[in-house]
């Protein structure tokens, strides 16, 4: 047993230095392959040519924010598609002579009213060069139409179809699924319209939430209607009347009759139409960029001043944590921190996508936005989502700027807390307790919480819903009493949210960005600069990396136990009480 020791030390150390040269090995060979992938993409780097134009060709999920800014690494546009990128792409092809126009090739794709409403009105700013846009698909979805309705030209397929069909949002209810796993949830919250509960304790919609819900996509909807009669020379009751045909089973005589498409072409056809818009043979290969194409081309001017304004995304669930993903509370303080700080920012401009989450890692974000506005102008664009937490954390800007299909709002909390006695009892699983004082098994997720218990947990809500109710008070110089009129957890589309003092302004980030230079007192000498900075390849590959390595090391020591510290970990991040969206808004 005395050689024990040396045993363990000398195993140990033989781990030690294997890891080591593991590491060295597989940092050697992703040196060699990274530098022969970046040989060779330097090598067939992306050269925008003569009488080109932009194939906006759109698929996949639009998000707000592309991960990575490296234009040299192929990516698969078919999974995600940034707006950042799609927005900068149309910026610069509109101020470039090389692009003569964008072909609108719209495709089976994901993107909510906000976003759609963001690309749709950079598309009508491109219309001002004096440029062409024409659109062509073989299928037409809502959204997909709703940006073609802008073009010079919309084509289909003869055998193709389009989709209107107006909006609707299908929640799910877990409720019933939860009661056979024995599983009962206990809720406290505060607000009427609240409803990010009931998936867990409804089978169905409340009234108050089929109230709101009913009034949000009846705005949304009349403002896409009135974008759609308007760029097609109908009227909105037009516009109704063919949704309500269902035009995607209609024959193609019917789009061409409703003024819906302007030609019939197959997509051979629609290449040769677009040669001799670019005055070039038939046959002959048409010059091209895409949106992935665009992002490693220098704008043709380029901006120098020592007046900078930040553009700071704040996109996902808000969360308390360290990290870059989502909007995790220390990692978001530590950036508007360096903003604060950094005499050349004159401005921020914070872009806010989230339904919301933490209520306590909001509050730290809404404190460090408050310090960052006694030192400088903070102008909130908000995207597709900025309600709940996401508004928590907006409420107290200088300015507030939403797209009038932005959803917004949902002033209110929420705690969940679950009960597993009934999966416990089907597992035949059996609990007992000794405990020295009242409270010391509180949390205790085996029984059902006592009288007691629920109403302190109650009155701790209460309390953060005063609290958060005050910050928006506060923020937007309203009557706290006034106010809570439109709280309650309720939600608003921007056009409503401006209309009752929760907005400001109505548009996307450039109007955002115009505001901020103003109150800056900056004129039109200023550069934007986006943050966080993305992360090139090689940061997301060496991280992973590095945490793959990290997590196997892990589970190698731990063994069966890795499962219940992951679990541990994860609870551990969550924090109880949420400041959330309803879970299933989906909108299609």
């Amino acid at each position: 047993m005395k050689d024990f020791p040396k045993i363990v030390l000398g195993s140990a150390l033989g781990f030690i230095i294997a890891s080591i040269l593991v590491s060295a090995i597989s940092m050697v060979f992703f040196i060699v392959t990274a530098g022969s992938l970046f040989q060779s993409v330097s090598e067939e780097q992306f050269v925008l040519e003569n009488n080109s134009i932009l194939h906006l060709r759109l698929v996949g999920n639009i998000q707000e924010r592309s991960p990575r800014s490296t234009a040299f690494i192929p990516q698969d546009e078919t999974a995600m598609m940034g707006l950042d990128d799609i927005v900068a792409a149309i910026r610069k092809v509109k101020n470039d002579d090389r692009i003569k126009g964008i072909y609108l090739n719209a495709q089976i794709f994901n993107a909510a009213p906000a976003t759609l409403m963001q690309i749709r009105q950079e598309l009508i700013d491109f219309k001002e060069s004096g440029k062409f846009i024409v659109a062509y698909a073989d299928t037409y979805t809502q959204s997909g139409y709703y940006l073609a309705s802008v073009a010079d030209k919309i084509a289909i397929n003869p055998q193709g179809s389009l989709d209107i069909h107006g909006l609707v949002s299908m929640p799910v209810f877990y409720k019933d699924a939860l009661e056979k796993l024995g599983i009962e949830v206990q809720v406290f919250k505060v607000g009427t319209y609240k409803s990010a509960v009931e998936p867990f304790t409804l089978t169905e919609m409340s009234e108050a939430n089929r109230q709101q819900t009913t009034s949000s996509l009846n705005d949304m909807w009349n403002f896409m209607r009135s974008d759609l009669a308007d760029s097609r020379n109908l009227s909105a009751v037009d516009i109704d009347s063919i949704a309500n045909q269902f035009p995607l089973l209609k024959d193609i005589s019917y789009l061409i009759n409703k003024n819906l498409v302007d030609t019939v072409l197959y997509e051979t056809e629609m290449k040769n139409y677009l040669r001799t818009l670019l005055n070039i043979d038939e046959g002959e290969k048409i010059p091209s960029a895409t949106v992935q194409d665009m992002k490693s081309v220098k704008p043709r001017i380029i901006k120098k001043s020592k007046n900078n304004i930040a553009l700071l995304y704040a996109v996902g669930n808000i969360i308390s944590g360290n990290g870059s993903s989502d909007i995790q509370d220390k990692f978001m303080v530590n950036e508007i921190e360096k903003l604060r700080k950094d005499d050349n920012i004159k401005a921020v401009v914070f872009r806010v996508n989230s339904g919301g989450g933490s209520a306590y890692a909001s509050e730290q974000i809404w404190k460090a936005i408050t310090d960052l506005k006694k030192e400088k102008p903070v102008v909130v664009s908000m995207g597709d989502l900025a309600a709940s937490g996401g508004y928590y954390i907006s409420c107290n800007a200088t300015k507030i700027v939403a797209q009038p299909t932005t959803i917004t709002g949902s002033i209110g909390i929420f705690g969940l807390f679950p009960n597993m006695q009934g999966t416990m009892n089907k597992l035949g699983l059996d609990f007992d307790v000794v405990k020295t004082h009242e409270y010391s098994d509180f949390g205790n997720f085996t029984r059902p919480m006592n009288n007691n218990e629920k109403a302190m947990l109650q009155s701790y809500i209460e309390k953060g819903y005063d609290t958060f109710l005050s910050r928006c008070a506060e923020g937007r110089s309203i009557p706290k009493d006034s106010l809570a009129k439109y709280a309650e957890g309720r939600i608003w589309t921007g056009n409503q949210a401006k209309t009752i003092g929760l907005v400001d302004e109505l548009g996307g980030i450039e109007k955002a960005i115009k505001i901020a230079t103003d109150l800056a007192g900056v004129g039109n000498d200023y550069v934007v600069y986006e943050y966080p900075k993305k992360r090139s390849f090689i940061e997301e590959f060496m991280d992973k990396n590095k945490n793959d390595l990290a997590l196997k090391t892990l589970k190698e020591y731990l063994g069966s136990s890795y499962d219940i510290f992951m679990t541990i970990k994860n609870l551990k991040e969550e924090d109880f009480i949420q400041a959330r969206l309803p879970y299933d808004l989906n909108i299609k």
